[in-house]
């Protein structure tokens, strides 16, 4: 009788357990927790590699642009080098979509065919960008390669203040003291202790440098809202759209500015390696600048070329001979202390 009852139970501890899993057949198992943390380890490891990767490509650019010149002066074309890079960066994100295309298939997504309303707003960042990028070849007449990092800090009053107004993210007050700290350690960094003038930079340079950091505020600044505004559409797809109005405003830049010197001296003329490195330096900075604003945001972009100001000063000792001042070492101290104050002001937000 005991044998038979606890076989009994058996058979219907077995009967109840095959009931369950029959139940469970044709049921979506949850398992949401796995995929989301490795979903945010992705995510973390991208953010890392574009960021450190900007910092890199920012903090070669002054140095091949200042390294290009020869007898002080560009021998090439500067609207030329420019629509080369914007054309080099059009192939790139063609060459990206292909693959995706070749692996995934097209998708609403990541289709280039789009509707007016959503290329419509790529001439703005664009225009801002052309004028950008052709002001960064004339600043150097007054400014070293170290100075020009400097003072492309500039930007982070403007992209702060265009954040908050454009995005309506709001800051906390470590942050906009950071900003204004970092201001301090740009103006720290330009005292000139070895001349009449107080600053290393005349006027003309300040002023180029204001400008530059208002079109570079408001382009980064406009440029992340259209990524953002949907994000399921691949990046690609976006980049391919802004660099074919950056290849249409350059080849008008280049008709009116350099048509007569590009038609009797050919389109290449003055090349030489280092100009194929700037221009190849400044495509890939285009792409991971991008993609930052994608995965990351405009302030982490800033501030990632803060950081390269540093390795632009240490690089540019050996190749120029630039001397590293105590007022340098202090602003790039400054500098320093501002980025760590924002990341503080970030967290307590």
């Amino acid at each position: 009788m005991e044998y038979r009852k606890i076989k009994d139970e058996d058979n219907d501890g077995g009967g109840s357990s095959s009931g369950d899993l029959e139940s469970l057949r044709g049921k979506p198992i949850s398992v949401t927790n796995v995929p989301s943390k490795s979903s945010e380890l992705a995510n973390w490891k991208r953010k890392s590699v574009v960021t450190l990767a900007l910092t890199v490509l920012t903090s070669s650019q002054a140095i091949l642009i200042v390294w290009s010149k020869r007898a002080g002066k560009y021998e090439y074309s500067v609207t030329t080098a420019n629509f080369l890079v914007e054309t080099l960066k059009c192939a790139l994100s063609l060459a990206a979509l292909a693959r995706i295309w070749n692996h995934e298939g097209v998708t609403d997504d990541n289709r280039l065919s789009t509707t007016l309303d959503e290329v419509i707003v790529y001439p703005i960042p664009a225009v801002l960008y052309l004028v950008k990028n052709l002001l960064q070849y004339y600043i150097f007449a007054y400014v070293d390669a170290p100075g020009y990092q400097i003072l492309k800090n500039l930007n982070i009053i403007s992209t702060g203040v265009l954040y908050r107004i454009i995005l309506k993210k709001k800051l906390s007050e470590i942050q906009w003291a950071a900003f204004i700290l970092l201001c301090c350690g740009c103006t720290t960094a330009q005292l000139n202790s070895n001349s009449d003038r107080v600053l290393q930079t005349p006027l003309q340079g300040w002023i180029m440098a204001i400008v530059m950091a208002l079109l570079s505020g408001f382009a980064g600044v406009y440029t992340e809202a259209i990524m953002k505004k949907r994000p399921s559409r691949n990046i690609n797809v976006q980049n391919f759209w802004l660099y074919v109005f950056g290849m249409a405003f350059n080849a008008v830049a280049i008709v009116i500015q350099d048509f007569d010197a590009v038609m009797n001296k050919g389109f290449f003329h003055g090349y030489s390696f280092i100009t194929v490195l700037m221009i190849l330096n400044h495509a890939l900075s285009g792409i991971a600048v991008s993609m930052v604003m994608k995965y990351a945001d405009n302030i982490v972009k800033v501030y990632s070329t803060s950081v390269a100001m540093l390795l632009t000063a240490v690089v540019s000792v050996f190749l120029f001979g630039f001397h590293l001042s105590l007022a340098f070492f202090l602003g790039s101290t400054v500098v320093s202390v501002s980025v760590y104050l924002h990341s503080a002001g970030k967290l307590q937000r």
